[in-house]
């Protein structure tokens, strides 16, 4: 089976500090978001499984090259990055064809997985556009995913329940992160990861004219948190104001 798993390299949230409620992002390094690595996972324990191969589709900038030996070290067989150190923000639109066109190239996929959503803006937008451009069936908040003959029987994790669905091969499927828990590489892997095949390409190679965005950034801030100062001068004291405010069962 070939498996294709989209990734996004995000600056990495644990590094990353605010101040005056915006971020900064001065010499953070960039990364691979969480879900993107559930997505990586699955497509890794469904190669086991069955066999096949797994490769990574990332859009990103300068250094993506590095970005992409976490991936391959953790069990994915070839990567397709695409470079768009023109592109001030990839916002999700072009970002879906971006990966719709390299998925094209690749020839005969069988899957395509996405993490449900990324982990900087968090859209949820790209898996469905992708799958809208490659013209597949999609399913997403996939928390469960099992194999069957010439299809897929996937449990979809929704507000208010489950839902399980039954759907041909080649789709498209978003997960979210109870799917599995992501391994972690072996020092061996990673020094063979860097030998693994790589394909890189520029935006501006693979569609040609890339188009504009069609929705621009103005601001990116951290929610304003007013604190209200209660001060409070026994445990007993702090329980009942805590009870008062909602945070607590009433005894």
């Amino acid at each position: 089976m070939n498996i294709v798993v989209a990734m996004k390299q995000i600056p990495d949230l644990q590094q990353v500090r605010i101040k005056n409620r915006k971020p900064i992002l001065d010499d953070v390094p960039l990364t691979f978001g969480n879900i993107d690595r559930n997505a990586l996972e699955a497509a890794v324990l469904i190669k086991e499984q069955v066999g096949g191969s797994v490769t990574v589709v990332a859009a990103g900038k300068e250094g993506l090259e590095d970005t992409v030996k976490e991936a391959l070290a953790a069990g994915a067989d070839q990567a397709y990055l695409i470079i768009c150190n023109e592109q001030e923000d990839i916002e999700s639109s072009i970002s879906a064809k971006l990966l719709a066109e390299a998925i094209k190239q690749l020839g005969s996929v069988d899957l395509v997985l996405f993490g449900e959503g990324s982990g900087d803006n968090y859209s949820s937008q790209v898996g469905s556009r992708v799958a809208e451009l490659l013209d597949l069936p999609q399913v997403g908040y996939v928390e469960r995913i099992e194999l069957t003959a010439g299809e897929l029987v996937v449990t979809r994790s929704l507000e208010d329940g489950k839902e399980v669905v039954q759907v041909a091969l080649p789709a498209v499927l978003t997960v979210v992160t109870d799917l599995n828990q992501p391994r972690i590489p072996s020092v061996t892997q990673i020094l063979k990861a860097g030998r693994k095949p790589k394909k890189v390409m520029s935006d501006q190679e693979l569609l040609g004219a890339v188009p504009t965005p069609k929705v621009k950034t103005l601001s990116n801030l951290a929610p304003e948190i007013k604190r209200k100062q209660i001060q409070v001068g026994t445990a007993v004291e702090l329980v009942e104001k805590l009870q008062a405010e909602g945070f607590l069962g009433r005894a």
